[in-house]
């Protein structure tokens, strides 16, 4: 996008810090293995350019890595004391700190987000979560969590293309912490720094067989959730896939936690800071490109100041810049692959067809990869495609309340319940928002904030199980998660 008032100098990060190899295989017991299944490309989509062959696990490679991470479990993890497992996590996370800018670069190429949030969020909060498990492995005992707090075993986890290297983290540190091992399929649109992350493993001397990665598409990861080897399942990812892995796994014994979609209400009082509300809303809808599980994606606004909002919003809009994920001056980066931008103008249209009005502001996307534009509905009616349906784009509907009790009706009125937002000078009306609200996260005066020591999770159709914190801890532990 062209902003205004001031032109940006290029200012792209150098590839040169990633060293891309021709193919990957499979990492299982400790080594990288060929796989079965017919081999993929995964794809820059920025710019369509193939960036690497990768191999794609069938049944008999899953198997085989369950197999490892079984053996791994009962011969060393499970009896390894758990200051000598906190020295392996936190050696991951050190070594996570010190590669920070290859695996940056590499998230952006492969994920096609902006490189200065691959930079400033996502690699150093994957390594926070590897630091603060790290201190807990020795002390679970002391976590509210039982006297004698027991690992399930082996993990099997899926994890979604949109946040690739983060939600590996959230998976795995947590296993390893608590003594479990670990089988784990990435998107198949986003494998590469999961596989850069088993280089890691190597490098940080982790015994073979505690973390295994194996790479595919959805036959892949069916397969590991229905491995009769596998004791816990921990799945990200949309809500039809989420309930196809509740019924998979009904009438197992596996334990299982699911983090699914959403359609986030961001709701902006009469009262807020109006220039703040507005960057909450650009943070809640447009980082990422929208491909946030949590994004703000329906801004309900109090009648008084909706004009106002809306139009300090555009102006907002009006300065994002859209272009090379690779320049730090990037804010709206590439969507992740054409299937999912397919997805969003299908929305984008509905919502027109709908009766909404559809704006942008001035937008040149590049001739080649999957783009498009910040886009903001108004005239949205609580029932249209557009305000129910996930678009998992950077796409916002605008709707108005006028009292809080109607905001909380609109608000819970879908069928999801992750998270929301409430923007309001009154700390009582924060807090009695937050309390009738039905989700799993509420921000006040900010969104998409995350910490390791804070547990994420949501209600109905979002899922259920907590990740981060003591509660994320207990999911992995046999007696743990009745106690909180």
């Amino acid at each position: 996008m062209t902003p205004k008032k001031f032109d940006y100098a290029p200012a792209p990060e150098s590839r040169s810090v990633v060293s891309l190899q021709p193919s990957y295989g499979l990492f299982v017991n400790g080594e990288f293995v060929d796989g079965h299944g017919a081999s993929f490309k995964s794809i820059n989509p920025a710019t369509e350019e193939p960036l690497a062959e990768v191999a794609a696990a069938d049944a008999s490679d899953v198997d085989a890595a369950v197999r490892a991470a079984r053996t791994a479990y009962t011969r060393v993890w499970s009896r390894m004391p758990g200051s000598e497992r906190a020295k392996y996590v936190y050696r991951i996370a050190r070594i996570m700190q010190e590669r920070a800018r290859e695996l940056a670069v590499l998230e952006t190429l492969d994920n096609g987000k902006p490189i200065k949030e691959s930079r400033d969020v996502d690699v150093p909060t994957a390594a926070a979560h590897f630091f603060y498990h790290a201190g807990w492995a020795d002390k679970l005992e002391h976590a509210g969590l039982g006297p004698d707090p027991r690992s399930l075993g082996v993990a099997g986890q899926v994890i979604p293309w949109n946040f690739p290297l983060l939600m590996l983290a959230w998976k795995i540190a947590p296993a390893l912490a608590t003594g479990n091992t670990v089988v784990l399929k990435p998107a198949e649109t986003t494998p590469l720094t999961a596989l850069l992350f088993a280089e890691i493993c190597q490098q940080a001397d982790l015994p073979p067989g505690v973390v295994n990665i194996v790479t595919g598409a959805g036959d892949t990861g069916r397969a590991l959730v229905e491995h009769d080897g596998v004791d816990k399942v921990a799945f990200t990812g949309s809500t039809e896939v989420g309930k196809a892995i509740a019924r998979a796994v009904a009438g197992t014994r596996k334990r299982v936690t699911l983090e699914l979609g959403g359609k986030a209400a961001n709701i902006v009082f009469d009262d807020a800071p109006i220039d703040q509300a507005v960057e909450g809303i650009v943070n809640g809808i447009f980082f990422n490109q929208g491909h946030v599980c949590c994004a703000g994606s329906r801004l309900l606004v109090q009648e008084s100041v909706a004009d106002e909002v809306v139009r300090r919003l555009q102006r907002r809009m009006s300065t994002l810049r859209l272009g090379d994920p690779l320049d730090k001056n990037t804010d709206i980066g590439a969507i992740n692959s054409a299937e999912q931008l397919d997805r969003i103008v299908e929305l984008t249209a509905a919502g027109e067809a709908d009766g909404g009005t559809r704006w942008s502001p001035p937008c040149e996307l590049p001739d080649r990869g999957f783009w498009f534009a910040p886009t903001v509905f108004t005239d949205v009616s609580q029932t249209d495609r557009i305000a129910t349906e996930e678009i998992f784009g950077p796409v916002l509907s605008v709707l108005t309340f006028r009292t809080p009790q109607e905001a909380v009706a609109k608000a819970n009125n879908t069928p999801y319940g992750l998270s929301a937002g409430v923007w309001t000078e009154k700390g009582s009306r924060s807090l009695w928002m937050a309390d009738q609200l039905r989700a799993g996260v509420v921000w006040a005066n900010t969104f998409n904030r995350f910490d390791p020591t804070s547990p994420f999770g949501g209600y109905k159709e979002s899922g259920y199980g907590r990740e981060g914190g003591v509660h994320g801890l207990a999911a992995y532990l046999a007696d743990g998660e009745g106690d909180l």
